[in-house]
């Protein structure tokens, strides 16, 4: 009787070492940015926690304040047998040059999208004053295009869409309609709260710190908060 040749074993390829755990503090999830900041404390932008992890790596955060965020495990110490662990506050101040073009450029203007146009506007109808959905909202031109006017900060204001085909390409005046609030182009540090998505309490004191004392977003970020 003739015997099979057995087949040598198969061996399973060990898992692959697991991923740092990510252990975010309850207030917190993978979702939240961080606000970076220059040495001097002036806002530059929104980063999440894997950039945030990759300049404390890189020893380039300054110093941080702010509510704790994140707390990352890495691998372990082999001389010292301790892990490392990396906490991730919700405001860093970087190192080396700063790149906000708010400070050096005095003519410096934020891109316009409706996104930030409607926080802007605190999602408010510059024209009947009620607050909508985004879906609801639409991006009126004061001075509509066919009269010459222009697709700037200082020229839109956000409408419901009713006030909006009601005014149509009419000025306000000749609408019958009175806008609310005068049109103004953010400055940078209104821009950075401005595209930032769930903004902390801690971020944004620090960010209302850096508004000029006159902006009407004072006034209507505590109306939307209300």
């Amino acid at each position: 009787m003739t015997q099979r040749p057995r087949h040598p074993k198969t061996r399973k390829a060990p898992p692959p070492p697991p991923a740092p755990a990510l252990a975010p503090t309850a207030s917190a999830r993978l979702s939240q940015q961080v606000l970076r900041t220059d040495v001097a404390g002036m806002p530059l932008e929104w980063i999440d926690y894997k950039e945030a992890v990759r300049l404390y790596h890189m020893d380039q955060v300054a110093y941080t304040c702010g509510s704790l965020l994140y707390r990352l495990h890495g691998g372990t110490n082999a001389k010292s047998g301790e892990q490392t662990i990396v906490d991730v506050s919700s405001i860093v101040a970087t190192v080396g040059h700063s790149y906000n073009p708010g400070t050096f450029r005095n003519d410096y203007i934020p891109p316009l999208n409706n996104e930030t146009l409607f926080k802007r506007d605190a999602y408010l109808c510059m024209y009947c004053g009620f607050r909508f959905p985004t879906q609801a909202l639409s991006r009126d031109h004061v001075r509509p295009f066919c009269r010459g006017g222009e697709d700037v900060w200082t020229n839109v204001v956000t409408a419901c869409r009713r006030c909006n085909n009601a005014k149509a390409s009419r000025s306000p005046e000749e609408a019958g309609m009175q806008l609310l609030a005068v049109p103004f182009t953010p400055t940078y540090a209104e821009y950075i709260y401005l595209k930032g998505r769930r903004v902390l309490a801690d971020q944004m004191a620090y960010l209302l710190a850096h508004f000029p004392r006159s902006s009407p977003l004072h006034q209507r970020i505590r109306l939307w908060l209300q």
